[in-house]
């Protein structure tokens, strides 16, 4: 459990609001997005990134990071882009964090945020940003073919879930 909650606090200190990103450092697009004119989801596009795509990071703004690419200039979700590379490890396909999002969601004032269970207030009030810490973390990434790998080594099988009764689709 105490594993567990130091994960969390790792997972949540990256994902802090505290201006972590260094200008003209590189990035690596883990999902396909929309290249926005301004920081907002509902801004006009200027281009689409797909996964795989190298970037150079300009600039941060809450959720959104700006940034230049062979396609264009622009503003592109955060958690869209990894930061940097992690040796030996595939850079394509969302998971974790990426897959979520925060941020700002369009021109209004409406702002969608992720939460976190099992950490109280002072414990966020003392998070701090540990570069290491978060480069461990990325360190765990993995490839779907080792994940594939690592299921038949332990005989694990798909099983489909059915949905709750009275639960919509």
């Amino acid at each position: 459990m105490i594993r567990l909650l130091r994960c969390i606090q790792i997972v949540l200190v990256a994902l802090l609001p505290i201006s972590l990103v260094h200008a003209g450092e590189s990035g690596t697009m883990i999902k396909a997005d929309e290249l926005k004119a301004e920081p907002f989801h509902d801004s006009k596009s200027v281009s689409s990134l797909a996964v795989g795509d190298k970037v150079i990071i300009l600039k941060k703004d809450g959720g959104w990071l700006k940034v230049k690419s062979d396609k264009g200039s622009g503003w592109m979700r955060m958690l869209s882009i990894r930061r940097g590379t992690v040796a030996g490890k595939a850079t394509a396909g969302a998971s974790g964090l990426a897959s979520l999002a925060s941020g700002r969601a369009g021109t209004g004032k409406v702002v969608a945020t992720t939460g976190i269970r099992g950490l109280n207030e002072e414990e966020l009030k003392a998070a701090k940003y540990d570069e290491d810490e978060v480069k461990q973390a990325e360190s765990f990434v993995t490839t779907r073919a080792e994940a594939q790998k690592f299921a038949a080594k332990g005989k694990l099988k798909v099983q489909q879930v059915d949905y709750l009764a009275g639960e919509e689709k």
